[in-house]
């Protein structure tokens, strides 16, 4: 089995400018979607997201797995936060 990336106790998993955080097995997880980046130095850091929070219930499409979003200009960190507290609350009420 592949060990993932975790934050906070969930895992992260990166596709391209897409980042899934939680467990595909609860209720809830997050993607972050990373709309621009910004030089600095030599790296390209993340200046702009969009958050969503989705279902994970098959029968869904996916318009309608979507039960929050947010678009934020903030760097990865403080989108992995928002992700984090909106997970947290989900799976917790």
């Amino acid at each position: 089995m592949s060990e993932f990336y975790t934050y906070k106790g969930y895992p992260l998993v990166r596709s391209g400018k897409t980042i899934y955080y939680g467990y595909m097995s609860d209720p809830f997880v997050t993607m972050i979607q990373i709309l621009s980046t910004k030089k600095v130095g030599e790296e390209d850091v993340t200046s702009k997201v969009r958050v969503f929070q989705m279902s994970t219930d098959p029968s869904l499409n996916p318009l309608q797995a979507v039960v929050k979003n947010a678009e934020r200009e903030c760097g990865l960190y403080e989108a992995l936060d928002i992700a984090h507290v909106w997970l947290e609350k989900a799976l917790n009420s």
